[in-house]
């Protein structure tokens, strides 16, 4: 099993899109050679020993790195590197501003909790003045990676819990200010050593919903339509409407939704970003024929209706009930003879 902590991928620009809205690739980031050393802004060193993610990605590199110059040594550390203006500038400011430890402990001590997934940035800095890094310890395992190596949909009872861990940090993020925006596989980790640890990572899309708490206005076509990963993003992110706090439920409604199923209703149409937004507004006026179409003949977990049905009839400005939420997710583990907090049913798949 890969332990790679992987990024989301960049913004596309209007220039990678063809006139009918089509996706088309954007010219990748030169990698830097393994074994440069970086220095971060503590005058700290860092060593790229592997590059995990391909040459030719659109969403910034990813290395396994060691801290010191020094001998090779176990690599406990993952070093993101990006554009220097690119959407790794975007992370690092959600994480200085809102994600720092002081407030994460102050947020665990408040709320009586021992454990909340977010991942602690240990070194940021530039590269040849070209390229901006970010220094992360090394979290586990993708939900994707899980997903693409078991070649397996998810169990109700880890979507359940996995639902739960994603809505105490979403309260989190949203308290703070911001939203994710970009919830998928990709940036949810596991810790194959301790299950009870989940990650919501990969803020390349974190948007500042209500800055000095003044929500904003909604408006279609105010930011680049589409952003993110289309399969997952909420129609509110389609029109061009700065994401808000029931854009996060609805992303990590279809994702949860999806590594339930296996698909979505749009999940074969991703390249044109339109069709899958009317796609999208038509099951969320019509959630008995998404679940319809997702579970067939099966019976639909009702802790998931519950929870879309919360979504659609959020007001764009409006707070999302996270304990109600919550209520429903646990009474339907507890049903299954589970907690929240129990290590994750992913046992036989790590």
């Amino acid at each position: 099993m890969e332990t790679s902590f992987q990024s989301s991928p960049t913004k596309l620009s209007h220039a990678s899109r063809n006139l009918k809205g089509k996706r088309q690739k954007i010219n990748p980031l030169e990698p830097i050679p393994e074994q440069t050393i970086l220095t971060d802004q503590n005058n700290k060193k860092w060593k790229l020993v592997e590059l995990l993610t391909p040459s030719d990605t659109e969403s910034g590199l990813l290395y396994s790195a060691q801290q010191g110059a020094g001998p090779s040594q176990p690599c406990k550390y993952i070093v993101k590197v990006d554009a220097k203006d690119g959407r790794i500038f975007n992370e690092q400011n959600f994480l200085q501003r809102a994600a720092k430890q002081s407030k994460v402990d102050k947020w665990l001590k408040s709320h009586m909790m021992t454990f909340l997934g977010i991942p602690t940035c240990v070194g940021f800095g530039f590269h040849e003045n070209i390229c901006r890094f970010l220094v992360f310890p090394n979290l586990g395992n993708s939900l994707h990676s899980i997903l693409d190596k078991t070649k397996k949909s998810l169990s109700k009872k880890a979507v359940l819990q996995l639902v739960y861990r994603m809505i105490d940090v979403l309260e989190y993020i949203h308290t703070n200010e911001y939203v994710h925006a970009d919830i998928k596989p990709e940036n949810i980790y596991v810790n194959p050593n301790d299950l009870e640890q989940v990650y919501l990572v990969g803020y390349y899309f974190a948007f500042r919903y209500c800055p000095d708490g003044k929500h904003v206005e909604y408006r279609e076509g105010s930011r680049t339509p589409h952003e993110g990963t289309v399969e997952l993003i909420s129609v509110d992110i389609h029109k061009g409407a700065g994401p808000s706090r029931r854009s996060d439920l609805e992303i990590l409604g279809y994702c949860m939704l999806k590594a339930l199923c296996g698909s979505l209703p749009w999940s074969g149409n991703v390249d044109y970003p339109n069709s899958v937004m009317e796609a999208k507004q038509k099951y969320k006026d019509d959630l008995p024929s998404l679940f319809k179409y997702c579970f067939g003949k099966r019976k639909f977990p009702e802790e998931l209706k519950k929870y879309f049905e919360h979504v659609v009839s959020l007001q764009y400005d409006e707070e999302p009930n996270y304990e109600e939420l919550r209520n429903h997710l646990k009474d339907g583990l507890e049903r299954l003879a589970s907690s929240p907090y129990d290590p994750l049913d992913l046992i036989t798949t790590i």
